[in-house]
């Protein structure tokens, strides 16, 4: 990941993590979050028929349009094709940043100890996504900062409008908003302005939070 796109997810500094059984119109849930303030957005292969909405997103938004819960080297290069702007890998996955190298696409790797963390680098992780951070709390990103200071760490997994603010203040990078602002009901339903509220609130929350 380039230096300007780490600077620019610094100031973003939230990706919302879609995990829903139906999305009617990929395209308008990203209107939907960027009219909230969210402008990275996340696509898992957890949804059926992936490519295509990404094809939709990516044809109409200038946001941050990125696919997660990449587990293989096929995968990854089938969703690069369909317009993947970033990767997200739940755990190391070396071929996963093989196929992402060579396409020059940018891995956040997921990663929970120090150990793995290490892993993700030599793997050529441009960022790190901590899983499940609810269960290690700011604290732990404050402690992984000694021996890691200068990687781009993000915080996934029960982040929410209360707690968020607390990780960017112990060093994420960013944060990653899952179905407490996209709920899969309301996704399916193409209930795209309470998606706006959810993020605008959520986006909200982290005013308390100071810039990277």
């Amino acid at each position: 990941m380039t230096a300007d796109v780490l600077a620019q997810l610094s100031k973003d500094r939230v990706i919302a993590v879609v995990r829903a059984p139906d999305i009617p119109d990929a395209a308008a849930l990203c209107a939907a979050l960027r009219a909230g303030g969210i402008h990275w957005i996340e696509f898992t292969r957890t949804t059926p028929h992936l490519a295509a909405h990404l094809r939709r997103a990516v044809a109409d938004s200038q946001d941050g349009v990125g696919a997660g819960t990449v587990l293989t080297a096929q995968q990854a290069e089938e969703l690069i094709d369909a317009g993947a702007q970033y990767l997200v890998t739940p755990g190391c996955r070396p071929d996963v940043a093989k196929a992402a190298a060579a396409a020059g696409v940018p891995v956040i790797m997921g990663s929970l100890t120090p150990t793995e963390v290490g892993v993700a680098l030599d793997l050529g992780a441009d960022a790190v996504k901590i899983f499940p951070a609810r269960a290690v709390g700011p604290q732990y990103f404050r402690d992984l900062a000694g021996p890691f200071p200068d990687v781009a760490l993000v915080a996934s997994g029960g982040i929410t409008a209360d707690n968020a603010a607390g990780f960017l203040a112990a060093g994420a990078h960013a944060v990653c908003a899952g179905s407490n602002v996209v709920p899969p009901a309301a996704v399916a339903a193409g209930d795209w302005p309470e998606i706006t509220r959810r993020a605008r609130d959520f986006t909200d929350s982290l005013r308390a939070a100071p810039s990277a």
